[in-house]
C-alpha cells in the first residue's frame, strides 16, 4: 500500500506530431519516475494522439508533479490530467427494480474485485433496500412522481455532491434521465443495456429476440450522452445462443453479459484507462 501512495497515472490527449512520448518520457525521467506502463495509439481518422502512462515517483509530490507536466499542455495543446494510483473512485449506483447488476457490483466491491467504493444506491422504488443495506451501504428511494423527473434528478444531483461520488452508475435503472442531467455530468455517467438496440426496443426484448431466432445475446456499456442509448461505447459482451433455448433462458444468458460488461466498464474507468475520442472511445486495457 505504501508503494501505491508514490503511484500516479497519466492520461493525455492532443493533436498527434512527433515528440510527444519523448517529452512525457523526459519529463518523468526528470522528476526520478519509474514508468510501470505505457499505452499510446495516434487516431488517424482525428489525427489526435492518445496515452496513458502509470508511473512511481518518491521524489516528486503530486505538485510538484503537475508543475513539471504543465509543459504538456503549452508545448503540445494537450488535454491531461494526473490521478493518484492509491485513489479509489467513489461510485453512486442508480437501479429500479432489478437488482441483477447492482447485486454484482456490490459483491465484486466487497470481494476486492472491483477497485472502488460504492457510496450510495439511488433508486425510483424502495425494493432493493434491503440488498443494498446487507452490504452496509446508504439507500435513497426518490421516486419520479408525474410531472417532477426535474425535481427528482435535482435531489439525485445533490446526492452526488453530498458524497462526492466521481462516477454514476446506471445498474438497470429504467429512467431517462434529461438532457441537462447529462450536461451535468458529462464522462460521468455509465449504462448498461442488451444490445439488440435499436432493434426490440422497449419492453420485453428478449421474449421478441427469441420470436426473431436472434443467434447472439450481447450487452453494452456506454457513457450516458444526451443521446438515448447512444453514447461512447466502452465496453460489449456477448453470447452465443441457439433454437433450444427459451426466451427465460435467453434473459438468463443477457443478464450474464449485462453483469460482465459493466463490471469491466466500471473497472476501467476507475483504473482511467478510457479516454473519449469524440463519439468513441479509446480504452487501453
Amino acid at each position: 500500500m505504501n508503494e501505491r501512495l508514490n503511484e500516479y497515472v497519466l492520461t493525455l490527449s492532443c493533436p498527434d506530431r512527433p515528440g510527444i512520448v519523448a517529452a512525457v518520457s523526459g519529463q518523468l525521467a526528470e522528476c526520478g519516475a519509474n514508468i510501470l506502463e505505457s499505452q499510446q495509439f495516434g487516431d488517424r481518422d482525428t489525427g489526435t494522439f492518445f496515452m496513458r502512462v502509470q508511473f512511481s515517483s518518491a521524489e516528486e509530490g503530486e505538485d510538484g508533479l503537475r508543475d513539471r507536466l504543465g509543459i504538456l499542455g503549452t508545448d503540445f495543446a494537450a488535454d491531461w490530467r494526473l490521478y493518484p494510483a492509491s485513489a479509489r473512485e467513489r461510485v453512486l449506483i442508480m437501479v429500479s427494480k432489478d437488482g441483477n447488476c447492482l447485486n454484482d457490483l456490490l459483491y465484486r466491491q466487497r470481494s476486492g474485485l472491483l477497485d472502488v467504493d460504492v457510496v450510495a444506491v439511488v433508486s425510483n422504488h424502495p425494493d432493493l433496500r434491503p440488498l443494498t443495506q446487507s452490504y452496509g451501504i446508504d439507500y435513497h428511494h426518490l421516486p419520479v412522481a408525474p410531472g417532477e423527473k426535474a425535481k427528482q434528478e435535482a435531489e439525485v444531483l445533490t446526492l452526488v455532491e453530498h458524497y462526492r461520488a466521481d462516477l454514476v452508475v446506471l445498474a438497470r435503472y429504467m429512467q431517462i434521465l434529461s438532457d441537462d442531467f447529462c450536461a451535468r455530468l458529462p464522462g460521468r455517467v455509465i449504462n448498461i443495456h442488451h444490445s439488440f438496440l435499436p432493434s426490440f426496443k422497449g419492453a420485453r426484448p428478449y421474449h421478441r429476440a427469441h420470436a426473431r431466432g436472434v443467434k447472439l445475446i450481447g450487452a453494452t456499456a456506454h457513457y450516458v450522452t444526451a443521446d438515448l442509448d447512444e453514447g461512447p461505447i466502452i465496453e460489449q459482451e456477448v453470447e452465443r445462443v441457439d433454437h433450444t433455448l427459451s426466451p427465460e433462458a435467453l434473459v438468463a444468458v443477457g443478464r450474464d453479459v449485462e453483469r460482465i460488461a459493466l463490471a469491466r466498464a466500471v473497472q476501467w474507468h476507475a483504473e482511467h484507462r478510457v479516454l473519449l475520442n469524440g463519439v468513441r472511445t479509446v480504452v487501453f486495457r
